[in-house]
């Protein structure tokens, strides 16, 4: 089932040639998807801020971490372990690390298009201009397995997720028995991405829609406040931030910037196209988080019905000779097939194996951003 393939688990060690950022990458396609990445960061040691003194009770009354963790944390050691779900379909997982440099340089590193496109698990990303056009979605496209699959595509029963309207254009719109049909249908998917993404940049989230290719279709939007809610693992540090994501385009904070980017990325087996919107926020000298990074899923082929990656820095250190700050991470993600005996089963093996892994993306991080690579 595809679903399975959602949670393949992918090898991050297997090459010192693989850059950082595929490690992080593929290390999204485990369960996120994208998923949350949350960077928060102080610390009690001599020599460093305490200006968020109440991170020790979020590190170890909200995520449930020892005191051994969080010390560990703060020496420099990655920590990363699994977060309560609420339901079967929901996985959140938290990691964090302190990392001696400055926080400018993971806002170089996450925002950086062109190192993702060099990643061979990204075998398409196209950023979208202001405003979007259609030439921005040149390589936006389903392979053929996909766009054949689509012929016996129904609502409750289709293999790619989408909503009623949606199919029912496909099937009047494509002549399937054409040379063609690959171009067609191609063209079709980018002419409707392109309008849904001007939908939603006018109207927000009620323009994410609802998926009907399952039995049980999926409100996208409510899904994603859902996910959004969960406090005891998102900190309460930037509410406006936190409402900008469910209020877009309203509630914009002055020090926020959008982005938003395409990619066809490949997930487990099956290549899954994808639409994202990033977040970034600037904090001001001496605010407690001095960046903010949210990528939000808004749509994906596959596998993943809501997704999100937050990403804080706050500086650790008062020392601009010796910079620092904590980069914690908490990668969160909706998506079905993770139910039932076999589901569990799935579940369970992917998230020791991701846990792993984003121990390991925070280790490969620190030291890239630290220059040890």
């Amino acid at each position: 089932m595809e679903n399975t393939n959602a949670v393949r688990l992918h090898n991050y060690g297997a090459s010192e040639a693989e850059s950082v950022s595929g490690k992080v990458a593929m290390l999204r396609s485990d369960f996120a998807a994208t998923a949350l990445l949350l960077l928060i960061a102080t610390t009690v040691q001599p020599g460093y801020s305490q200006s968020v003194p109440d991170l020790q009770t979020y590190f170890q009354q909200d995520i449930g971490l020892s005191q051994d963790q969080i010390d560990a944390i703060r020496r420099g050691q990655p920590v990363a372990k699994t977060l309560p779900s609420r339901t079967p379909a929901e996985v959140f997982l938290f990691g964090a690390v302190y990392i001696h440099a400055a926080p400018e340089s993971y806002l170089r590193f996450a925002l950086d298009f062109n190192r993702l496109r060099k990643l061979p698990n990204y075998l398409a990303l196209g950023v979208f201009s202001t405003p979007p056009q259609l030439s921005d979605l040149k390589g936006f496209s389903l392979d053929n397995d996909d766009i054949q699959a689509l012929k016996n595509c129904k609502p409750g029963d289709c293999l790619i997720q989408m909503p009623t309207s949606s199919i029912e254009e496909l099937h009047q719109s494509v002549s399937w028995s054409a040379a063609n049909v690959n171009d067609q249908v191609n063209q079709l998917l980018q002419k409707t991405a392109l309008q849904r993404l001007l939908a939603y940049q006018r109207d927000g989230n009620a323009a994410l829609g609802v998926y009907n290719d399952k039995p049980n279709q999926t409100q996208v939007s409510q899904q994603f406040a859902y996910m959004l809610s969960y406090d005891k693992v998102l900190p309460k540090r930037l509410p406006d931030f936190y409402n900008y994501l469910l209020a877009y385009p309203n509630s914009k904070p002055a020090n926020v910037e959008d982005t938003f980017y395409w990619a066809r990325v490949k997930f487990g087996l099956k290549p899954t196209l994808r639409v994202v919107q990033v977040v970034t926020m600037h904090g001001k000298p001496g605010d407690q988080i001095a960046y903010a990074i949210a990528e939000k899923q808004l749509y994906s082929s596959h596998y993943f019905e809501t997704a999100l990656d937050l990403s804080f820095c706050v500086p650790g250190s008062d020392d601009p000779k010796q910079p620092g700050f904590y980069l914690i991470m908490v990668m969160g993600s909706e998506q079905t097939g993770l139910t039932g005996a076999k589901g569990s089963i799935v579940r369970k093996a992917a998230v020791g194996r991701s846990v792993s892994n984003l121990k390991e993306a925070l280790t490969t991080i620190k030291n890239t951003l630290e220059g040890k690579h």
